[in-house]
């Protein structure tokens, strides 16, 4: 089984930075895709920011030049770093990444917990 772990949320000022992580762990042969999703109150998830395992990345417009993301593929680990932050920003974050188990030869896609971002105004 394999488990993806957020980490990093929390309260942050306007205009203020976090950095979110998310760990892989379990059994799995090779990791594609990670992603960064959110979901605030009332609102459908959304995709924030996405890198291949070649390292291509894309983001969503509204976080673009303030939002980043980045693989450690070594660690098994991506990393959100989110500047400029505004109350907008305001969601539970989840990870997503496609995953290879040791038990199948084909990917599933698997998702994390979740952790809250808040941004005072």
């Amino acid at each position: 089984q394999v488990h993806l772990v957020e980490s990093g949320g929390g309260l942050v000022q306007a205009g203020g930075s976090l950095r979110l992580s998310c760990a892989a762990s379990g059994s799995f042969v090779s990791i594609n895709g990670m992603a960064w999703y959110r979901q605030a109150p009332g609102k459908q998830r959304e995709l924030v920011a996405s890198e291949t395992s070649g390292g291509s990345t894309s983001y969503a417009d509204s976080v673009k030049g303030r939002f980043a993301i980045s693989r450690d593929n070594g660690k098994n680990t991506v990393h959100l770093q989110m500047n400029s932050l505004k109350p907008e920003d305001t969601a539970v974050y989840y990870c997503n990444a496609d995953v290879r188990p040791r038990s199948s030869s084909y990917y599933v896609n698997v998702w994390g917990q979740g952790t809250q971002v808040t941004v005072s105004s």
